[in-house]
């Protein structure tokens, strides 16, 4: 685990601006991209992730220009995802100011993805975004545990701790798992998901999905993530990022 746990807000914007919804679904507006940007930064986010959440389901690019216009904004890395699909596509979202990008559907599509960003650009550039769910109907993967694509909507058969596994061999840097049974509820993390993961990979978790208060972020470190990250928690006001590193500091854990 890395010395300072992060806690990182998401943005997950849609046609400019940032939206929330439970399992992807019946999305809300949630604010201003860069407006929301600049905010988290100043309440201390020690990165700030933004994805396009229409970008891949869509068949289109990431919104560059407000890509931009959110780098401007930030002191802190920035990692962007959502309509990546070339090694083209991450030099274009660097030069407009990400630092990290994450791929999911493009690196599940063609899984060399990984490693020609990885060997042009460093793995602590590439974050593998994992949208996973425990298995529904009559799918079986060994761990139960399932990658999904398009938001959640669409299954790939492909179990997900194969797939971390398989990514970091490949060159991943982080990974940011994503519950989507959790995503949204407000119920706390899929505990038993991060630890599945955390078994199998040595390179830094992202546990993303389920935040709703602040007791719930603790309990994913000590599963196995290294940073936090939540998005409606921190859009509608119900906490604030210091609020977060407070209980974890109270937890035992160091937090920058």
């Amino acid at each position: 685990m890395s010395l300072a746990v992060r806690v990182i807000p998401c943005l997950d914007v849609d046609a400019g601006r940032v939206v929330k919804g439970v399992h992807f679904e019946n999305l809300r507006d949630a604010g201003d991209p860069v407006e929301l940007a600049a905010e988290y930064y100043r309440q201390g986010a020690d990165e700030l992730t933004f994805l396009d959440v229409t970008a891949s389901s869509s068949n289109r690019q990431t919104t560059y220009d407000i890509v931009t216009r959110t780098a401007e904004q930030l002191f802190i890395p920035l990692t962007v995802g959502g309509g990546v699909r070339s090694v083209e596509d991450v030099d274009r979202l660097l030069r407009c100011g990400a630092d990290k990008v994450g791929i999911n559907t493009a690196a599940i599509n063609d899984p060399s993805l990984i490693s020609r960003i990885a060997d042009r650009f460093g793995s602590q550039v590439l974050v593998l975004s994992v949208d996973a769910r425990r298995e529904q109907g009559e799918r079986h993967t060994q761990s139960g545990f399932e990658v999904t694509t398009m938001g959640g909507r669409k299954s790939t058969g492909i179990d997900a701790i194969w797939w971390v596994k398989r990514a970091e061999e490949l060159g991943a840097g982080e990974i940011l798992l994503n519950s989507m049974d959790a995503d949204g509820t407000e119920h706390g993390f899929d505990l038993e998901m991060i630890r599945a993961v955390r078994h199998e990979v040595s390179i830094p978790i992202i546990a993303s999905g389920g935040a709703g208060k602040v007791e719930d972020f603790p309990p994913a470190i000590e599963a196995g993530a290294d940073a936090v990250l939540a998005a409606s928690v921190f859009h509608y006001g119900k906490m604030k990022i210091g609020d977060v590193k407070e209980a974890l500091r109270a937890a035992g854990y160091t937090v920058r």
